[in-house]
């Protein structure tokens, strides 16, 4: 070893215990929530595992619903239970409404330019509203109906030929390549392209947003890339950078055909591209100006949104169903008498398929998508429930344990039993902390109603058309469901089945 290397590794160590130090300092006099005992420089993280939602909900049954872990030089809040994540995100939202900088939204998100990483401010409030008024508000929802419907048919058509073969069918690559289709035609207004594969690209990239790096925890030891994300990170970063530049390119190309057409766009790209180097600025606050790396970082951030999270929820609801046939009965009976077996189902069925919405919210009761919310961040000093929260901490939410609360949901709670919302009036629109898979408060996800929209529609027309059962004699006890954690928690391994056509 070089003695500059030599030196080097001193240096990291120094400034490490250094850091160590000063933080250790500043908590003596503050009354921190409960937690389990931290290791030098590296705190609580080697405590996390291959499952921190399920390692977290293990260390919250012994220090409580708030609870204080060190992550690195990061002091971090763990909430565990609906009362707790009230307070965090409904009764103190906005001293809690920022977000962290991490070393995956600098490299992919454009050094947080983009919605779901920017800090609390005028210019995420900009692009929020924007996204939500352009993409995500009801009229755009509709508009896009049929497209949906379209795409889902394709979907059925599909799995019925594959159903007249007696074929298994790879259900999550089906349902993958059909909301990867939807999201091509909804956000860039064309259909897939070659060029244009982000699909493999973007699950390493949800990957690596959704580990716990060691670099966003110590920064001292960034430099050395221990886990090898930061490599991997800049190769995913290239990538997608440019292909989203391709993207763009053919959007102006098409743009300078339409002479005399100004204000006609046809997709989000073009809406985006037509607000560059306009002030977004709302009232006397500060202008903001959208440039090229702007449209690229929101433009991810929808894509990345769109691709995974309906996929993941659709694909874990219909394992539970195949799991548990009576309630695949049910659902089947709900549709028959609802829908009846002539036509497939459309959307304007689904505010009547009310054992259907119960379904998927038991899915997402037990399978969040995402199992722990976007970290926030606290913007200043507080006490919350009598504890001393310190600005610039860390705030997780584990969704995952809150749905298995077992003071909210006291009988069999492991349980799939949609029947469980039957005498209540939960909703998952962020109002009931003891569902809350989208968030809650400022930064409760924009994209929940339409997310909700596909996830009823396509899970309806799955067990409306066809029957369904295991493959190669497999019993419904026996289907692996074991977890890939991530940003999003998805099933470890595809789900095959055989379908079999059941319409008229």
């Amino acid at each position: 070893m070089s003695p500059s290397t030599i030196i080097a590794i001193l240096l990291v160590l120094l400034t490490c215990i250094w850091s160590l130090i000063t933080t250790s300092s500043k908590s003596k006099h503050q009354k921190l929530p409960p937690g389990p005992p931290s290791l030098p420089i590296i705190g609580n993280l080697h405590m996390l595992g291959n499952f921190p939602h399920r390692s977290l909900q293990h260390s919250a049954k012994k220090y409580g619903h708030i609870m204080s872990i060190r992550l690195g030089n990061v002091p971090t809040i763990v909430v565990s239970s609906p009362k707790a994540a009230e307070l965090f995100l409904k009764t103190h939202d906005t001293n809690f409404a920022s977000r962290p900088k991490i070393q995956a939204s600098e490299y992919m998100g454009y050094n947080t330019k983009g919605m779901g990483f920017a800090a609390y401010g005028p210019y995420w409030r900009h692009v929020r509203k924007l996204c939500t008024l352009q993409l995500l508000c009801p009229t755009k929802i509709e508009f896009f109906k049929p497209l949906r419907r379209e795409e889902v048919g394709v979907l059925v058509r599909k799995l019925r030929k594959a159903a007249e073969e007696g074929g298994v069918v790879d259900v999550s690559e089906k349902i993958g390549t059909m909301i990867e289709d939807i999201t091509y035609r909804m956000v860039l207004g064309r259909n897939k392209d070659d060029r244009f594969d982000l699909k493999a690209i973007l699950e390493e990239g949800i990957f690596l947003i959704g580990a716990f790096n060691i670099s966003d925890f110590v920064p001292c030891l960034s430099a050395l890339d221990i886990q090898g994300l930061t490599k991997r990170l800049k190769k995913v970063s290239k990538i997608i950078d440019s292909l989203l530049e391709k993207i763009i390119d053919d959007h102006e190309q098409v743009a300078k055909t339409r002479s005399g057409k100004q204000g006609q766009h046809e997709d989000f790209v073009d809406v985006l591209l037509s607000l560059t180097n306009q002030p977004l600025n709302l009232n006397d606050e500060q202008a903001h100006y959208l440039d090229r790396t702007n449209v690229k970082a929101i433009l991810l951030d929808m894509i990345v949104a769109a691709f995974d999270t309906s996929v993941t929820t659709i694909v874990w609801s219909l394992a539970e169903l195949l799991r548990h046939p009576r309630v695949m009965k049910n659902l089947q009976e709900e549709l028959q008498s609802v829908i009846g077996m002539d036509r497939m189902v459309e959307e304007t069925d689904l505010p009547k398929l009310s054992y259907l919405s119960m379904v998927v919210k038991e899915s997402l009761r037990l399978h969040p998508t995402a199992p722990f919310l976007l970290p926030h961040e606290s913007i200043k000093d507080i006490i919350i429930d009598g504890y001393d929260i310190p600005k610039k901490s860390r705030i997780i939410v584990n969704t995952w344990t809150i749905g298995r609360d077992p003071n909210v949901w006291s009988e069999n709670v492991e349980e799939f039993y949609p029947e469980r919302f039957l005498n209540n009036n939960i909703d998952l629109r962020g109002h009931d902390f003891q569902l809350i898979p989208f968030g809650s408060g400022r930064r409760r996800c924009p994209s929940l109603q339409l997310g909700l929209t596909t996830v009823q529609l396509v899970l309806a027309q799955l067990v409306h058309c066809f029957n369904w059962e295991l493959p190669n004699g497999l019993l419904p006890q026996d289907l692996d469901m074991t977890e890939k954690f991530g940003l999003s928690l998805s099933k470890a391994k595809h789900l095959l089945a055989k379908p079999t056509y059941r319409l008229i």
